[in-house]
């Protein structure tokens, strides 16, 4: 069950690569999840969208952050500094899904707070296992703080 107390989770994917973008909405879909997926391409859009900035003012504040870290304007880690250090967004989870497996990259994604790492893998197959991994831990395990 993707739902959270009768609703939809809300999932906002940080990510520039419209190949990445295309394999988790398909894994999404793959794996029946109803959760609503938002998109946004780059670290600044991020931001904007969490804060209701621009042209997201009607935003809906996402129960899980799913964020690359190599991002063109912003990186991954700088909006997951700006998360963190913000005492409205602090406590929403925020999963790194990237690409690179460098030891610094893990930990300094931990150091900034984030609450899972992930290595995407490039077997599409692997990539929906993931995705639906993180779908049951974020979703379907844990208690997520509520709206």
């Amino acid at each position: 069950m993707q739902e959270r107390e009768g609703r939809v989770v809300e999932v906002l994917l940080v990510e520039d690569d419209p190949g990445d973008v295309l394999m988790t909405r398909e894994a999404f879909e793959d794996n029946k999840l109803r959760n609503r997926l938002t998109v946004v391409p780059d670290g600044v859009e991020a931001l904007q969208y969490l804060r209701r900035e621009g042209e997201h003012t009607d935003a809906v504040t996402p129960d899980l952050v799913l964020l690359d870290l190599n991002l063109p304007r912003m990186s991954g880690r700088e909006v997951l500094e700006e998360m963190k250090g913000d005492p409205v967004l602090r406590s929403i989870p925020v999963v790194v899904l990237t690409t690179s497996e460098a030891d610094e990259d893990v930990r300094s994604s931990y150091a900034l707070h984030a609450n899972a790492y992930v290595t995407k893998p490039v077997d599409f197959d692997r990539f929906i296992d993931v995705v639906r991994q993180i779908d049951e831990f974020f979703v379907e395990v844990v208690r997520l703080p509520g709206r």
